[in-house]
């Protein structure tokens, strides 16, 4: 609030699970992909962030590290217009420089289901087609991309947004049907 004393101010928060490793106050973070920066040109490219944990709870409690398992709010030093309005949604924390790198382009291995979810009559899965729009669900984080390359088992796919993905992540992949975003498979990421 404007008229808050230095002493009183409070940096940006982000919530979010615990996949792997431990976090603790006062360990050095980086966030991925970060955030989104319009060129000039109208290129887009995005800049990770880098902060310091000053604060981790659990609901009510406060605690001095955390580890995998349930919900957990990171208070940070970044400055809290970078974190409301859900503006980090998608991004990993990690140990910096020990993320992976961003993904443009990915290759799963993939399966489709018999069916389509969520449709009131029972709608075939259709083979995944050479241009097709998918829409990837990665933890949090929701890409749209184009298909660039399919077989059988693997699909290649170009990202509007890049994304950080761990080895082996599980990625849910849904087209539209009839005007909708529906399940219709998932994949591994393979590279």
């Amino acid at each position: 609030k404007p008229g808050t004393p230095p002493e009183k101010l409070v940096g940006g928060v982000i919530g979010g699970s615990i996949v792997q490793g431990v976090i603790r106050v006062g360990d050095e973070i980086e966030i991925k992909p970060g955030i989104r920066i319009e060129k000039p040109d109208g290129t887009v490219e995005y800049e990770p962030l880098y902060t310091r944990v000053v604060s981790l709870r659990f609901s009510d409690l406060e605690v001095k590290e955390a580890k995998p398992g349930g919900l957990v709010a990171i208070g940070t030093t970044l400055d809290p217009s970078l974190t409301k309005a859900d503006r980090l949604v998608g991004n990993v924390v990690g140990k910096p420089g020990q993320l992976p790198p961003l993904v443009n382009e990915l290759r799963l291995e993939y399966k489709l289901m018999e069916r389509v979810v969520g449709t009131r009559e029972l709608i075939k899965a259709t083979p995944i087609r050479k241009g097709e729009a998918l829409m990837l669900t990665i933890g949090t984080t929701i890409s749209l991309g184009i298909v660039t390359h399919v077989t059988k088992d693997e699909v290649e796919i170009k990202l509007r947004r890049p994304v950080v993905l761990l080895p082996k992540a599980r990625v849910a992949i849904s087209r539209q049907v009839r005007g909708r975003w529906r399940l219709v498979g998932w994949g591994t990421f393979k590279g």
